[in-house]
């Protein structure tokens, strides 16, 4: 009987990892560069003066409120649409608007043009949560949410790690216009056709997914449903709505960083552009360490709002020293740990938001958690207006640093309930 389930063990397929988690990674680190190179496209006196914002921190600030308002709000759309189509045509249609939207981009010779671009990539974009929610939902069963869910997150930070220094490298020899080229080109030409050829919306209607990967994923399911009989509407359970919040913290401190840190590390510290954006990437690189060990020890420990306490207070420190230092590389340092501590609560509040979630409403879940960005869009014109009225970073970075701190409060809250679960788990065990 043994060696019967071990040949079955032997003979699974692996299409969940082999076509798609590889999908869903690429969906964010193009994404991301999408999204996030306009940090770095910010510090470019030609497109300033093209738009007609040099010196102008609020309306550059502005530019990431017109995409992260609608992400925000196009997430909430696209949770339920995700739920009715399926997660392969919503991320086929989600990636060809984007794609457009980069072309629309790298012809805009106006403010008002170019903040039409970003507002339209905001609805391709607003897809990503859900759709890749949906994905893990479908294809992986719960002992496996915290890899599964890292996939996309590493994504989420290669992305930046290697899309910020090509964009720089691109605009030094060739211009701001033709780094949008590039990115519609990576979205349109690798991600669509992955979607198109790769993915299915589930194991049964996958080419390589073999009987033995399909049982294994249904059983997967049938232990998530059992372990959420008591709690079948998500929207139900408090748990959630503390991710929610959370990840209202963590959105705040993910915008509020990651849009200003290579203009503070190039005007505050005075970094090279090349030296910036060597310290840029090296924040997401440590932020993609920090999502694969939250993966291997969320996993591991089942306690997520403990791990993500931590991770608060770290980043908070972190903070108070920039504030502190006037040694530029220490400030760097510093903060880039605390984009590394951003990175690690997004995992933790992925993966439990799939825990506490069904597969059937996984969608409309994450599309509400999607829509927490929607507090970047105010974070990082709200940071060039203090910037602007006080003529320091500091405080804005003293803000960011109390934001860490009430999400600490937050996770705190979710605390007692690991407890009792690891209690209850015990019980069962023996």
């Amino acid at each position: 009987m043994k060696q019967s389930k071990e040949g079955c063990e032997l003979s699974r397929s692996s299409a969940r990892w082999f076509f798609i988690a590889p999908s869903i990674m690429f969906f964010w680190i193009f994404g991301q560069m999408d999204k996030l190179g306009i940090s770095v496209i910010v510090t470019n006196h030609s497109f300033l003066r093209t738009m007609g914002i040099i010196n102008r921190p609020a309306e550059v600030g502005f530019l990431l409120t017109g995409f992260t308002v609608v992400y925000s709000i196009s997430s909430l759309v696209w949770g339920p649409i995700v739920d009715k189509i399926g997660p392969r045509k919503t991320a086929i249609i989600a990636v060809t608007i984007w794609g457009l939207t980069m072309i629309l981009g790298g012809i805009s010779s106006s403010y008002g043009m170019f903040m039409t671009s970003r507002m339209l990539l905001g609805i391709g974009e607003g897809a990503m949560f859900p759709a890749s929610s949906k994905y893990v939902a479908n294809w992986f069963p719960k002992k496996e949410y915290g890899r599964a869910q890292s996939t996309w997150i590493v994504g989420d930070y290669i992305g930046p790690a290697i899309g910020i220094p090509l964009i720089v490298a691109i605009m030094i020899s060739n211009g701001w216009r033709a780094s949008f080229w590039l990115l519609a080109a990576f979205s349109l030409v690798i991600s669509l056709p992955m979607f198109i050829f790769m993915t299915r919306d589930d194991p049964s209607k996958h080419f390589a997914a073999n009987e033995a990967e399909r049982d294994y994923v249904r059983r997967g399911h049938e232990q998530t449903s059992n372990d959420n009989a008591n709690r079948a509407n998500v929207f139900q359970d408090y748990r959630y709505w503390m991710i929610f919040v959370v990840m209202l913290f963590d959105s705040a401190l993910f915008w509020g960083l990651s849009f200003w840190l290579p203009t503070y590390l190039e005007k505050v510290r005075h970094f090279s552009p090349a030296l910036m954006s060597s310290w840029t990437s090296s924040a997401w690189l440590m932020a993609l360490a920090a999502v694969l060990l939250m993966a291997v020890l969320g996993d591991k420990t089942n306690r997520p709002a403990v791990l993500g306490t931590i991770a608060f207070l770290v980043a908070a420190v972190s903070l108070f020293i920039v504030t502190r230092t006037a040694d530029g590389s220490m400030a760097a340092f510093m903060l880039d740990i605390s984009i590394a501590c951003v990175g690690a609560i997004l995992e933790i509040c992925q993966m439990a938001m799939v825990r506490y979630a069904v597969p059937a409403t996984t969608g409309a879940a994450a599309g509400l958690i999607g829509f927490t960005n929607i507090v970047g869009g105010f974070i990082a014109p709200f940071i060039g207006y203090l910037v602007a009225i006080s003529g320091s970073f500091n405080s804005s970075i003293i803000f960011l640093m109390g934001v860490a701190l009430a999400g600490v409060v937050a996770f705190l809250v979710i605390v007692p309930s690991e407890r009792r679960a690891k209690a209850r788990a015990a019980v069962s065990a023996s």
